[in-house]
């Protein structure tokens, strides 16, 4: 697994140019929300289907039907399942 922690006072170009670099379409990962209650907690997971304008899709979703937009992620895990590591 790697994982990407979003800068507190990154906007939302600065997230969306990180989370490009970290990962992929095709990509399992795990989205953490920023700042949220409970800290830790995975708030969702599921493949890249596209690195879009404004938000991350998740399984060909919108953020109406809960991909993360970059101003909510507050910590990206890619999951290496295929890869068994390094």
């Amino acid at each position: 697994m790697t994982e990407l922690t979003i800068p507190r006072d990154a906007g939302t170009e600065e997230a969306s140019a990180l989370v490009k670099e970290h990962v992929a379409v095709g990509d399992k990962v795990e989205i953490r929300e920023a700042d949220r209650t409970g800290g830790d907690d995975v708030a969702m997971t599921g493949e890249v289907t596209g690195i879009e304008p404004g938000y991350l899709e998740l399984d060909g979703q919108s953020p109406k039907n809960g991909s993360p937009r970059y101003d909510e992620i507050r910590t990206v895990t890619r999951v290496d399942a295929e890869t068994g590591g390094h």
